[in-house]
């Protein structure tokens, strides 16, 4: 497997910050490791109901980083979540 490069980041979650560019980069991950930890940030429930194993190594990384930004982000009605 290949380490992302900030572009392929910025193409598979859209513009982030540097700092977050960079600490994906930095997980040493995969394209197919990013498509996991996006996953389990966005909808871990289905993903533990059907019996896939909890997130280890640079995918775990990657989940704490996302679930961080998924933090930050404001809500959609512009209040933060």
């Amino acid at each position: 497997m290949t380490a992302l490069s900030r572009d392929a980041i910025i193409a598979q979650l859209g513009p982030l910050d540097d700092e977050i560019v960079a600490q994906i980069e930095a997980s040493g991950a995969s394209a197919e490791e990013l498509a996991e930890a996006t996953a389990w940030v966005t909808n871990d429930e289905a993903l533990i109901n059907a019996g896939r194993r909890l997130a280890d190594g640079p995918t775990a990384r990657l989940v704490e980083i996302l679930a961080a930004l998924d933090e930050e982000a404001p809500s959609p009605t512009g209040d933060p979540a």
